[in-house]
């Protein structure tokens, strides 16, 4: 989440160079699993529409998950064969796993990836990467959800894909539109922050990596595709869908906890008004006060419902009392999380207790609003009576955000910036961390990160660097494992 106390952990996004003709500009992963019949031709198809129609140098990885079959000899006499392809091999399967392994050892800065039955038309490769190699977008997806994609598929596929993103949007608040078609990049800067926060290992990586980055406020940009279904496809549905689902469920916990440390992946957009300083006016207050007014404008209809509905067994004081506790303790928590961006449930209580506190100043103001309507006239309308607590409300409106800011949900900036603590070892020592070793010469071995776990604090030296830098390479080979030093950032899972 974008938080006006984080100003960003990666850089800002700028157009790749032109003149770099050592490093290969995008890296094009291939994930198969017994694939010996359709490998070459896809590869072969795949080398030559780059050839005719990219612009920049490109590099071809066919990633071998533990495959059974002759696909691993195929895949080597490839690499001798095209010098621009390489391949390696895993000893496990899952596509998130070998797309994690080969885009975090990579040293081109777009990486993407495409399933080998090549089902999107390949016309689409170049609008996908153009937008993070000219700095607009953090990660590009296909979408054949689009209306103006064109895709040939049987009705089953159809149902099943848009079901899924249906329950992403409802679940996840999901606002891109296609989750799980294969064809996907993303620049490697972002890849680096990113992927250590990604759990899947599966066919549920995409849809993992898509939510954490849109929560984080990257940019994902998104490209109609033409599609055709492969009849011939091995992808297992209903255990595909029973896993994807498990995946929806932890990933929507983990974010409803507050576990996951998004604002590691803040970016500095430089024309977001968040990013601009108001003359006279303090960081994040015009912010704050939009979602303020947003809360309470749904926390007063929730009120004045609750209001209503209790005034027909109770007095206009009771069913005050009751409307506006209950409609206080709602309005607390949605400030917490949308206005304030307080994450976790460190200090929840308190923060409810707080507001309770400013709930009995806004219930004093109607409490006396109503007593005195109830003294000028002795049976008043119940149209009068929403009148007045609507002129008490607002005056009490006013008080509340002032305590929420300045009481209840102080400003965090003094704590600065958001930083990732690096734990290394030296490499001629063992790392207490799991790293994965490429055998093979023409994968630059990169260093893995790990963001969760805690290793001994004698058996390595500790660095700080901008998160950045991990894309720039300017912080030395070691073995990144990433810990929160916030105060704000002390959840277990952290």
């Amino acid at each position: 989440m974008r938080t006006d106390s984080s100003p960003g952990n990666l850089p800002a996004r700028e157009h790749l160079p032109a003149g770099d003709a050592g490093t290969p500009v995008l890296d094009v992963v291939i994930p198969v699993y017994n694939e010996e019949k359709d490998l070459q031709p896809c590869v072969l198809r795949l080398h030559d529409h780059l050839k005719r129609t990219f612009p920049y140098a490109f590099r071809i990885t066919v990633a071998d998950n533990a495959s059974t079959d002759t696909t691993p000899q195929v895949a080597s006499r490839l690499e001798r064969e095209i010098p621009e392809v390489t391949s390696f091999r895993l000893g496990q399967k899952g596509r998130g796993r070998a797309l994690r392994t080969v885009w975090s050892a990579s040293d081109a800065p777009i990486l993407a990836y495409m399933d080998v039955d090549l089902s999107t038309d390949l016309n689409a490769l170049l609008p996908l990467v153009a937008p993070l190699i000219s700095g607009h977008s953090d990660l590009a997806i296909g979408s054949r959800l689009a209306r103006s994609s064109r895709v040939v598929r049987g009705p089953k596929r159809e149902f099943i894909s848009r079901a899924y993103n249906l329950i992403l949007r409802g679940s996840l608040q999901a606002r891109f539109s296609d989750a799980q078609c294969g064809f996907k990049a993303i620049r490697r800067d972002v890849a680096q922050v990113l992927l250590p926060l990604v759990e899947d290992t599966g066919w549920f990586f995409d849809t993992e990596m898509l939510v954490l980055a849109e929560r984080a406020g990257l940019r994902i940009h998104e490209v109609p595709v033409d599609w055709v279904d492969d009849p011939d496809s091995t992808v297992h549905i209903v255990k595909t869908a029973t896993d994807d689902l498990k995946g929806v469920w932890r990933v929507g916990r983990a974010l409803a906890t507050g576990s996951l440390p998004l604002d590691r992946l803040a970016r500095p957009f430089g024309d977001d008004p968040r990013d601009r300083d108001i003359k006279d006016v303090p960081k994040g207050l015009a912010r704050q006060l939009l979602g303020f007014c947003v809360v309470g404008a749904l926390s007063t209809l929730f009120y004045l419902l609750l209001y209503s509905g209790f005034r027909v067994f109770s007095g206009s004081q009771v069913a005050n009392a009751l409307a506006l506790l209950v409609s206080a303790i709602a309005n607390t928590a949605a400030n917490r999380r949308l206005t304030f961006g307080v994450r976790g449930r460190g200090g929840a209580v308190r923060h409810q207790a707080q507001g309770l506190v400013v709930f009995g100043i806004g219930l004093a103001l109607t409490s006396g609003s109503l007593a005195a309507l109830n003294a000028a006239t002795s049976d008043p309308a119940h149209s009068t009576e929403l009148a007045v607590l609507i002129a008490a409300n607002l005056a009490a409106t006013v008080l509340r955000f002032l305590l929420f800011r300045a009481w209840v949900f102080p400003d965090q900036g003094a704590d600065g910036p958001s930083t990732v603590v690096a734990s290394y070892t030296p490499a001629t020592s063992p790392s207490p961390t799991c790293s994965t070793q490429l055998p093979h010469p023409k994968l630059p071995q990169r260093p893995t990160a790990t963001p969760y776990a805690a290793a001994p604090q004698s058996s390595y030296t500790t660095t700080r660097f901008r998160a950045g830098e991990a894309a720039d390479r300017t912080w030395g080979d070691a073995t990144m494992q990433l810990q929160p030093v916030r105060p704000t950032d002390t959840e277990p899972r952290d």
